[in-house]
């Protein structure tokens, strides 16, 4: 699963080593994520190689074409994230965190594309809302039928409900 992702560690010297990738929708198609209509990320990675253990700083930026929760129009969303990873050799534990990944003693590469797959796509906001509608730029039909069905103030002769004014209060 996707060859250019699997680094072999063995070989390399004690140090800094850095490797880039393009990121694109062919990349989220192996983990059947169909969530975008584009996307054009690069993904860095340095690997800090140390005698015992690795240390890998992800850094993922660009752009990714969603679909607005509200309007359903497409938008692109800016993304910019950084991770940290560190990767121990040996026998794997149960109170293992996020941060620390624990290989076999004898493992010679490990693959990062789940990595930057998880990254990224914890990266995207929870509810995805066009900045056109946020800014009011945005001209679409679905606003105009939203704002026509919005829920209208009722007044009793001439006045706003008093109830209405109780439930403000709580806001």
């Amino acid at each position: 699963m996707l060859k250019e992702y699997t680094l072999p560690f063995v070989g390399l010297k004690d140090g800094k080593h850095n490797f880039s990738f393009t990121i694109d929708n062919t990349f989220f198609e192996h983990f059947e994520f169909d969530e975008f209509n584009e996307a054009r990320l690069e993904g860095f990675l340095i690997l800090d190689k140390k005698p015992n253990f690795l240390e890998l700083h992800f850094d993922v930026r660009g752009k990714v074409s969603l679909t607005c929760d509200v309007s359903m129009e497409w938008f692109d969303h800016q993304v910019t994230t950084k991770y940290d990873l560190i990767v121990k050799f040996g026998v794997a534990s149960d109170n293992a965190s996020d941060e620390i990944v624990v290989l076999p003693e004898g493992s010679y590469q490990i693959n990062v594309a789940h990595y930057f797959y998880e990254i990224i796509v914890l990266s995207l906001p929870l509810k995805r809302v066009h900045p056109g509608i946020e800014n009011g730029t945005l001209d679409s039909e679905i606003l105009e039928k939203l704002k026509a069905l919005e829920p209208k103030e009722e007044k009793l002769n001439g006045q706003l409900d008093p109830r209405w004014n109780k439930l403000k209060d709580l806001l």
